[in-house]
């Protein structure tokens, strides 16, 4: 898992994001291509963040529980394993 902060993030300089982003996109294709990563998914940032309960047997959707937390769970990588 990759924990996100919204505020290092914001601070993060722009022209900076390119490098950061490349070297991430040759992390997943070094270990697709080794069979090691079967996947890598980023999710939606805290503030759209949304909770799914089951109420009464259907579905209830609301805003995520952790809306004012500085960390939160930003993606993940299923199955990152040695081939």
């Amino acid at each position: 898992m990759i924990y996100g902060n919204q505020a290092k993030w914001d601070s993060f300089p722009a022209e900076a994001w390119p490098e950061a982003i490349a070297k991430q996109e040759a992390f997943n294709k070094k270990y697709r291509e080794s069979g090691e990563l079967l996947g890598a998914y980023g999710l939606a940032d805290a503030a759209a963040a949304q909770l799914v309960r089951r109420e009464d047997g259907a579905p209830a959707v609301t805003d995520g529980p952790y809306l004012e937390t500085k960390e939160y769970i930003a993606s993940f990588y299923p199955g990152l394993r040695k081939p």
